[in-house]
């Protein structure tokens, strides 16, 4: 059976998996990650539960199941973590070359930093960098792979920053990058289309602490 970490590195190769309505079992890449994750009638479950107990909470009718409010309370109790929201997974490739980054950032160092400090909560090898009005973060999250978080100021929203933020982190990171968005914020969904990124799937990260 493949690991997580194998679902996503075929993903990124554009092998996605199967749309046979069904579910995967698979263990948790780390103690820190635990979760759903659903591609086109297919879905990951990255949890150290049996297959059974999985396969026994999920009609095999219902595409949406592995995603809804009772599944995700159920594995929450199993597992005594809390659930998180729901976020749309979107993928970019790197571009490599000499190609300059869209706007002037400058590389924002010190654990103390409050962005540093909460994007290691959730990422390892964490590198947070600043333009006017605007942060980017990258890091190894999920299963080891390059993940992008973007802020921008409010002062600063609606001017395209935060596509030139997004499109910077695709020349900041070594590899193929991904980026976790709420469905709901419609700019930063279009911010990351603009920039080169490709809807994947959806994914719920269930986590220790309790959601705010």
């Amino acid at each position: 059976m493949p690991s997580l970490a194998e679902f996503l590195a075929d993903a990124q190769r554009g092998c996605m998996p199967v749309a046979d309505g069904g579910v995967t079992v698979v263990p948790q890449p780390s103690p820190r990650d635990l979760g759903v994750l659903a591609f086109t009638a297919h879905s990951v479950v990255f949890a150290d539960v049996e297959p059974e107990w999985v396969h026994e909470r999920l009609p095999a009718d219902d595409l949406s199941a592995p995603l809804s409010p009772p599944f995700l309370q159920d594995l929450a109790v199993r597992t005594r973590r809390h659930v998180g929201t729901i976020d749309l997974l979107v993928l970019a490739a790197p571009v490599s070359g000499p190609a300059p980054l869209p706007l002037p950032l400058r590389e924002v160092t010190g654990d103390g930093h409050p962005r540093v400090e909460r994007a290691l909560r959730h990422r390892d090898a964490v590198r947070v960098w600043a333009a006017e009005g605007g942060v980017v973060t990258v890091g190894r999250g999920v299963a080891g792979r390059w993940e992008v978080a973007v802020e921008v100021d409010p002062g600063h929203r609606g001017r395209g920053l935060g596509r030139l933020l997004a499109e910077a982190a695709r020349r900041l990171c070594p590899g193929p990058v991904w980026a976790q968005i709420a469905p709901g914020n419609a700019a930063s969904v279009r911010a990351f289309l603009a920039a080169g990124y490709v809807p994947m799937g959806a994914e719920v990260l269930l986590t220790d602490q309790e959601v705010t």
